[in-house]
């Protein structure tokens, strides 16, 4: 959470104020009849005279700087999310396009229900939100969806669904929009030669990005995550795979090229541990860390 501000003691606060005689202005000296104005100023100036003020403040609690990646720590628990199937996906269908993702069509499919529910249970059996915990889903239709699957089976308050609206968009794919799913891995071929690299672009408003672009947004996210929070549990919800992949490279600092090697399944979870990989999931790059990604080239 946002730190509180710094406290602020004052002398005023040990001491009570003056009492109301101390102001008055003696009567001898009204009386006179040779007071000047200099000798009234001199007077007032002694009588209204307060203790000096003592300021101390309080330094900051555990004060954060600018979030890098990898980070050093992590404030808040994270566990990350790929939504169950969607729709387009159930068809085979590359859909990236930001236009929709708000739309019907971008919807979780029966499958997808079916996978995102078991990925509801599997954060309730991880005790993911036992003492509560915040849900971040991006705002594509299937994401969010599963959010709300999410905090019914794990008994979450709809007012703990925070919506994010672009950090967490599906990768856009540029000229791969609408073509079939296994041309995924034309992209990721891509991906390994340079994190720079991007798909041809596309006259449809499809953006088209680098692996380079996915980490700059998912970095911003977690810079906003660790501001806002702290020791929380956060619930990453992801319309796709890239975000959640190339996020936990970045934490991890591995190389970022290699991101698709941890790729996520539809309705696959996963703990976000800084200090440790799944096995199943090590990259064969993972020996080689990568302190300054994004640059890894």
């Amino acid at each position: 959470m946002l730190s509180s501000s710094p406290a602020v003691t004052t002398a005023s606060h040990l001491h009570p104020p003056p009492s109301p005689e101390t102001y008055q202005i003696p009567l001898n000296l009204l009386s006179s009849p040779h007071i000047t104005r200099r000798d009234l100023f001199k007077t007032l100036s002694v009588c209204i005279a307060t203790p000096s003020l003592s300021v101390s403040i309080a330094a900051p609690a555990n004060a954060r700087g600018l979030f890098q990646m990898p980070p050093l720590r992590l404030s808040n628990r994270y566990y990350l999310v790929r939504a169950g199937e969607s729709d387009y996906e159930s068809l085979g269908i590359i859909n990236t396009n930001p236009v929709a993702k708000t739309s019907v069509d971008s919807g979780l499919s029966e499958k997808g229900k079916k996978q995102t529910l078991r990925a509801a249970l599997q954060l309730k059996a991880m005790g993911a939100c036992d003492r509560n915990c915040w849900l971040w889903p991006s705002i594509t239709q299937r994401a969010y969806q599963a959010a709300e699957i999410i905090a019914a089976i794990n008994g979450i308050s709809r007012s703990y669904i925070v919506p994010e609206y672009s950090f967490l968009d599906a990768r856009g794919l540029g000229a791969y929009e609408g073509k079939k799913l296994e041309s995924i891995s034309e992209v990721y071929a891509l991906d390994s030669i340079s994190m720079k690299t991007k798909p041809p672009p596309i006259s449809d408003g499809t953006p088209n990005e680098s692996v380079s672009d996915v980490f700059v947004r998912v970095t911003q996210l977690m810079s906003i995550l660790e501001t806002q929070y702290s020791e929380d549990t956060i619930v990453i919800v992801s319309p796709d795979s890239d975000n959640l992949s190339v996020l936990q490279a970045g934490i991890q600092g591995l190389d970022l090229r290699r991101h698709s090697e941890l790729y996520f399944g539809p309705g696959e979870v996963r703990l976000l541990d800084a200090n440790s990989i799944p096995v199943y999931k090590q990259p064969a790059s993972a020996v080689y860390k990568c302190k300054k990604p994004p640059n890894c080239d």
